[in-house]
């Protein structure tokens, strides 16, 4: 379980951050066939974020959007996770898979912008990456995406830790953080 593992070492907690913005994803009305009629009830998908690295998602679920939305944020703040950044972009290319969805995050020199679809933009938009290039490939279900999304950056090598690695410095690396 070195993923678990890697999970653990990243997650912070909301006083780690700065000022959390909320960004809603996706909402599904669901309904419930029973004697009487359908029970309706909705839910919500959201991602939150500092700008500075920290991300997380939630799924909240409620007979109100309000609620559902408010339950989404707060285990979206109880599941925040670090992710290192290379100025305005990623470190490195990386695939991210869940399920049937599978994301290509591949780094953009400054200037290029935020080239993703709608789920993948909204995690971008609160992480605080500004260029990159996505694809998505397989299912395009918001929830599989996020999740594909969040796995493909989790995986994603911060360059102190290849540098020690290598038993190298990161200058020698070629490594410049702008």
């Amino acid at each position: 379980m070195a993923f678990k593992d890697d999970l653990d070492k990243r997650r912070v907690t909301v006083d780690q951050c700065g000022e959390l913005t909320d960004k809603t994803v996706f909402i599904n009305r669901v309904a419930k066939v029973v004697k009487g009629g359908r029970r309706f009830s909705f839910s919500a998908l959201v991602v939150t974020g500092d700008g500075r690295g920290h991300v997380g998602f939630g799924l909240g679920k409620s007979v109100e959007v309000p609620d559902a939305i408010r339950k989404a944020s707060e285990q979206a703040r109880k599941r925040l996770v670090r992710i290192p950044l290379k100025g305005t972009s990623i470190p490195h290319s990386i695939i991210g898979k869940s399920g049937p969805s599978t994301v290509i995050l591949k780094p953009g020199s400054p200037g290029t912008g935020v080239i993703a679809g709608a789920s993948v933009r909204a995690v971008m938009d609160v992480c605080g990456i500004k260029d990159i290039r996505t694809k998505c490939i397989g299912s395009k279900t918001a929830q599989n995406v996020l999740r594909a999304t969040l796995a493909g950056l989790l995986g994603l090598d911060e360059p102190e830790v290849v540098a020690a690695v290598r038993g190298l410095k990161l200058e020698e690396m070629g490594y410049h953080p702008f």
